[in-house]
């Protein structure tokens, strides 16, 4: 277990939120993200917080593995983001674990868990909750879940992030500028690409 990675994850959302303390909203939420600067230039940057979810997620003993940029910013990268993606298995057991978290974290309107990819909103962050039957062009990313590496926080939660040559495979499947870049950088990391 690696304690820096939650503590990257906090030191990277006060970065965050010193960033944004003047942004004024633009109405762009994390799905209006562009392919080049992704979530951060967005709304969902403003007040951007997962930690009551990530702590409502092992509260309520979801296996969820946290994808996208926040893993990455767990693995060192040093981009900022505005949202909070996770990858689940899509079984019923782990349906009820999310369902939970998310009433938890004040979800008011409550995904569609039947989908490969479903948006979410809870109180600090927003994202997308995949399962593996999302495509991911060649890559098969059922594996990444019993890859997950997980980290303390200490606050005295434990989180689930992808492992670093997963997350820059997944970056490269998906071969949007920004996750090009990201999987560049996360490979000067120490990583595989």
């Amino acid at each position: 277990m690696n304690p820096t990675a939650a503590l990257r994850l906090r030191q990277a959302i006060a970065r965050t939120g010193d960033a944004t303390r003047e942004r004024v909203p633009t109405g762009r939420g994390p799905q209006e993200a562009d392919d080049s600067q992704g979530t951060f230039a967005t709304d969902g940057a403003l007040g951007f917080d997962p930690f009551p979810f990530l702590r409502a997620l092992h509260d309520a003993r979801s296996h969820a593995v946290v994808i996208g940029q926040v893993a990455g910013i767990m693995h060192g990268s040093t981009e900022l983001t505005g949202d909070l993606d996770l990858l689940w298995d899509g079984t019923p057991d782990e349906a009820h674990a999310l369902r939970e978290a998310l009433a938890r974290s004040g979800c008011a309107e409550p995904p569609d868990l039947g989908r490969a990819q479903a948006a979410y909103r809870v109180t600090g962050a927003d994202g997308d909750l995949c399962t593996p039957a999302l495509p991911w062009g060649a890559m098969n990313v059922a594996p990444c879940l019993t890859r997950a590496e997980t980290t303390r926080d200490p606050a005295g939660f434990t989180v689930r992030y992808a492992a670093l040559d997963d997350l820059i495979r997944m970056r490269r499947a998906l071969g949007r500028p920004k996750d090009h870049r990201r999987a560049d950088e996360l490979t000067r990391l120490g990583g595989r690409s």
